[in-house]
C-alpha cells in the first residue's frame, strides 16, 4: 500500500492537471481532501451539476464570537479536480480538514487563501534568484507555463524548501494533526489500494512526515469530525461565487490572481489563453470607444510572444501578456507601478487601459447552483415573503407608508437592505425620526446573478427575515460600541424594519454605548431622532417604545453630564452643541413625566452652568434657556444685562434664543434691554459684536423676526412695516464696516484740524 502526498497552490491549473493524471494513473481506493470535514457527508451536493464557480458557506455563531467562512471551486480548482476525477475513479472521497467553524480558521474567512507572510523571505529570495517581481510571477515561471514533465518533482522540491524555512504556527498545526489522523485511517482501511492526498503544498511536508513516522491508526474508524459546542449555532450551504470574488485584485487572498486567464490557461493552453485575451482586451477597450487598430493588436501578440522567449518561457506567460499589451496600448506615463508587480487590490489611479486590462483577466463569471441544491430557509422565507408581497417582479414602486400593505412591503424591503441582499434600491423616503415625508419609492431588479449568494450567506442571521434582519441590527450595535452616530444609525434602521423589540443584551449595549459616548454633537442628533420617533411615530410602530425610551433616558443624562464639564472663553457659538440641548429640553417637557427623567437634576445643572464664567457664552445663555423653558424662575432682562459686551452678548443670546425662543417672544422687557445695550455700543464694538448677533437671531423664523423688528420701530415712534428693517440695501456687515471706517476718518481729520 501507497500514500501518494500532491501538494498544490490553490486555484493552480497545472496542479489540477497534476492531481488528476495522478487519481486516473492510481486509481485509488481513497482520495482524500484538504476540505471541511463535516462536508463529506454531503459530497454528492457538489456533485448536482453547477456552473462554478461556487463555494462552500460557512456560518458560526456562539457567545463569544461570530465567523463567516467560504471554501470556493472553479473548475481548475485542484480540490474540485481531485472530488470529480476521485469519484470518476470509484474512490471513496472525502474532506479531512477541520470544520470552518474551528478556532484554527478563526483568522480566516477563507480555507484557501495562501499566506505568503510565513515564508516571505524564502519567497523574496527567490524572486530574487529568477528576476520576477513577485509570488504569482514566480509561480508562473515555474510551474504554470512550462510542461508538465517533472512537474511533481518541481513541486516537491519548491513546498519542501518552503517548509523548510517555516515552522506552522499552532493554528496549522492542529489542523495538520487531524489530517494526519484521517490519513493514517485511510491507510489502515485501504489495505493495498494507494491512497491518494490533496492538501496545500505547505502542509504536505509536514503531512508526510506525520504519517512515515506516527503509529497506525486506532481501530478501523474515522476519527470524530468536532462538534460545534453547546450553545453555538451554524452550518453550511452552497453558494454561487464568482470570479471577481476569487481575484487578488480585489482583495481575495487566493494566491491566484486574474481566474479568466487561468479559466482559459485550463481550457486552451498558455497561448490559446494569450491570443484570446489580447482580443478580449482590445474589445472592451473598443466598447469603451479607445482607439485600438488591428496594428495595435498585432503589436500586442508580437510583443507578448517576444518577451516570453526573452524571459525563457516557451509559452506566453500572464505577466508576459500583461507587458505586451502595455507596451503595445499605453503610450502615456504611467504614475502608478503596474498592477501586477506587486499584491493587492487594483490602486483607483490606475492608468484607464491598465484597469481595463486587468478587469478583462479578472472575468466577469458568475457561478449557478443546479436548481436542487439544497438552500437555507432564510431564501425560501424571502422568496414567499417577497411573492405574498408582490414584490417579486422588477420596476419602481411606490409606497404609502399610511397602508398597513405598503408599510409591511416597506419593511420587508429595508430588511434586504439592511441584510445587503441587491436588487432593492431606495430612491426616496423619509430620512430622519421626525421627517415628514409619508412616501418611499424603490427601484426593483431581480436579475442580479449575486442575489442568490447574498440570500444563502445572509441565512446565517436566521430562518426568516425578520430574525435575520434583527440579528444583523443586534451584530451592528454591538460593534458600535460608544459611536453614539452609529447607535443612532442602527436605531433607525430597526424603526424602519419594523425591529424595534431588540434583545435585552442589544437594549444593554446600546445603554453601554451611550455611556461612554463623548460627542455632544452626536447625542444631541441621536436623542432629537429618537425622541421624534417614541413620541410621534404611530407610522412606524415605534411610538412609546421601551427600548427607545430607555435611549432618551441615557442620552438625557450623558449630554447634561458632559455639558457641565465644558470649559472655555469666548468662541463662536457651537451650533451643534446648542442644538444638542435643544433635544434635551425637549426630552424633558415631553418624555420627562412618562420616563421619570429627573428634572431636578437637570435645573440644577443649568443653573450651576448658566452661573459659571468660565463656560464659553453660548452654552451660559442656553443654559439660562433651559432653566427658562423648564419653567424655573428667574429675572431674564437681569440675565441680558449681565452678558452685555461686544465679545459675548451674540453667543449668549444665541444659546438663549436656542433654548427659550418662544418664552422670550412673550417677555417683552427682553427685546427692550437688549435695544438698549446694542444702542449704546460704539462703531467698533457694534462692528465686534454684529456677526454673532446676526447669528443669534436666525433662530427666529421670518415671521418671528418681522414682529421684532416691528416692536423695535414701535419703541421709535415709527408705524412703518417691520419687513422694512429686514431688507437692508445691502450685507449689515458691510455697512457697519463702512460706518467704522467712516468714524474713524472723521476722528482723524478732527485731530489734524481738517474738519
Amino acid at each position: 500500500m501507497t500514500v501518494t502526498f500532491v501538494g498544490v497552490r490553490h486555484h493552480s491549473p497545472a496542479c489540477a492537471r497534476l492531481v488528476r493524471r495522478t487519481i486516473e494513473r492510481l486509481r485509488p481506493a481513497y482520495v482524500l481532501i484538504e476540505g471541511p470535514a463535516d462536508f463529506s457527508e454531503r459530497l454528492d451536493e457538489l456533485a448536482l451539476g453547477h456552473e462554478l464557480p461556487v463555494a462552500i458557506f460557512s456560518h458560526y455563531r456562539d457567545g463569544d464570537r461570530s465567523h463567516l467562512s467560504w471554501t470556493p471551486f472553479c473548475d481548475y480548482s485542484p480540490e474540485w479536480v481531485a472530488l470529480t476525477s476521485g469519484r470518476a475513479a470509484g474512490a471513496d472521497v472525502r474532506f479531512i480538514d477541520l470544520p470552518a467553524w474551528h478556532p484554527a480558521f478563526a483568522d480566516r474567512r477563507n480555507r484557501y487563501a495562501d499566506a505568503e507572510q510565513r515564508y516571505a523571505k524564502v519567497m523574496e529570495r527567490l524572486c530574487h534568484r529568477f528576476a520576477v517581481d513577485n509570488v504569482d510571477a514566480l509561480w508562473d515561471h515555474m510551474v504554470e507555463v512550462e510542461p508538465d514533465d517533472r512537474l511533481e518533482e518541481r513541486l516537491a522540491t519548491y513546498f519542501d524548501l518552503i517548509r523548510g524555512e517555516s515552522g506552522a504556527g499552532e493554528d496549522d498545526s492542529a489542523r495538520e494533526a487531524y489530517m494526519a489522523r484521517w490519513i493514517r485511517a485511510a491507510v489502515s482501511k485501504a489495505g493495498e489500494p494507494p491512497v491518494v492526498v490533496v492538501t496545500g503544498g505547505f502542509h504536505r511536508p509536514a503531512l508526510q512526515a506525520m504519517v512515515d513516522n506516527g503509529k497506525a491508526a486506532d481501530g478501523d474508524g474515522w476519527p470524530e469530525v468536532p462538534s460545534p459546542p453547546d450553545g453555538a449555532s451554524g452550518g453550511s450551504y452552497l453558494v454561487p461565487y464568482s470570479f471577481r470574488r476569487l481575484d487578488s485584485f480585489t482583495g481575495y487572498q487566493s494566491g491566484m490572481p486574474s481566474p479568466e486567464y487561468y479559466q482559459r490557461l485550463w481550457e486552451s493552453g498558455a497561448k490559446g489563453a494569450a491570443e484570446g485575451l489580447i482580443e478580449a482586451v482590445v474589445s472592451r477597450l473598443r466598447k469603451r470607444k479607445q482607439a485600438v487598430s488591428t496594428a495595435d493588436l498585432i503589436a500586442a501578440r508580437t510583443l507578448t510572444d517576444g518577451l516570453a522567449r526573452l524571459r525563457g518561457h516557451s509559452r506566453p506567460s500572464r505577466t508576459d501578456l500583461l507587458d505586451g499589451l502595455v507596451a503595445a496600448l499605453v503610450s502615456d506615463d504611467l504614475e502608478e507601478p503596474l498592477p501586477w508587480t506587486s499584491r493587492g487590490p487594483l490602486s483607483p489611479r490606475a492608468h484607464p487601459v491598465v484597469a481595463e486590462m486587468v478587469a478583462a483577466l479578472s472575468g466577469g463569471r458568475v457561478g449557478r447552483l443546479h436548481p436542487e441544491t439544497p438552500a437555507p430557509p432564510l431564501v425560501h422565507d424571502v422568496t414567499a415573503e417577497l411573492e405574498r408581497l408582490r414584490l417579486d417582479r422588477d420596476g419602481t414602486v411606490t409606497l404609502k407608508l399610511t397602508e398597513p400593505r405598503d408599510l409591511a412591503r416597506s419593511r420587508a424591503l429595508h430588511r434586504l437592505r439592511v441584510l445587503r441582499i441587491p436588487g432593492a434600491e431606495r430612491d426616496s423616503g423619509p430620512s430622519t425620526g421626525v421627517d415628514p415625508v409619508l412616501r418611499e419609492q424603490w427601484t426593483l431588479s431581480h436579475d442580479d446573478d449575486t442575489r442568490l449568494s447574498a440570500l444563502i450567506e445572509a441565512g446565517a442571521y436566521g430562518a426568516t427575515l425578520a430574525d435575520a434582519a434583527t440579528a444583523v441590527l443586534e451584530e451592528r450595535t454591538l460593534a458600535a460600541g460608544p459611536d453614539v452616530g452609529l447607535l443612532g444609525d442602527v436605531l433607525f434602521d430597526a424603526a424602519l424594519c419594523g425591529a424595534t423589540e431588540l434583545s435585552d443584551t442589544i437594549g444593554e449595549a446600546i445603554a453601554a454605548g451611550i455611556t461612554g459616548a463623548a460627542d455632544v454633537a452626536a447625542l444631541g442628533r441621536v436623542l432629537a431622532t429618537v425622541l421624534g420617533l417614541w413620541r410621534h411615530d404611530r407610522l412606524l410602530g415605534t411610538a412609546r417604545s421601551p427600548l427607545f425610551g430607555t435611549v432618551i433616558e441615557g442620552c438625557v443624562t450623558r449630554l447634561l453630564w458632559l455639558v457641565e464639564g465644558v470649559r472655555g472663553g469666548p468662541a463662536p457659538a457651537d451650533l451643534d452643541r446648542l442644538a444638542a440641548l435643544a433635544a434635551t429640553r425637549d426630552a424633558l417637557i415631553h418624555a420627562g413625566g412618562a420616563l421619570g427623567l429627573d428634572r431636578r437634576s437637570a435645573l440644577g445643572v443649568a443653573g450651576r452652568v448658566s452661573a459659571d464664567h468660565g463656560v464659553p457664552p453660548d452654552l451660559r445663555g442656553a443654559a439660562f434657556g433651559l432653566c427658562w423653558a423648564l419653567g424655573e424662575e428667574g429675572d431674564p432682562v437681569r440675565a441680558v444685562r449681565g452678558a452685555a459686551g461686544p465679545r459675548t452678548l451674540g453667543d449668549w443670546l444665541a444659546g438663549l434664543f436656542a433654548l427659550a425662543r418662544d418664552e422670550v417672544l412673550s417677555e417683552p422687557g427682553v427685546m427692550a434691554v437688549l435695544d438698549e445695550l446694542v444702542a449704546e455700543l460704539g462703531e467698533a464694538d457694534f462692528l465686534i459684536a454684529l456677526p454673532a448677533l446676526r447669528q443669534a437671531f436666525e433662530f427666529f423664523p421670518p415671521r418671528e423676526r418681522e414682529a421684532i423688528a416691528k416692536g423695535l420701530l414701535e419703541r421709535r415712534g415709527s408705524r412703518a412695516s417691520g419687513r422694512t428693517l429686514l431688507r437692508a440695501p445691502a450685507d449689515p456687515i458691510l455697512i457697519a464696516e463702512a460706518r467704522a471706517l467712516e468714524e474713524k476718518v472723521d476722528r482723524l481729520l478732527a485731530a489734524e484740524g481738517l474738519t
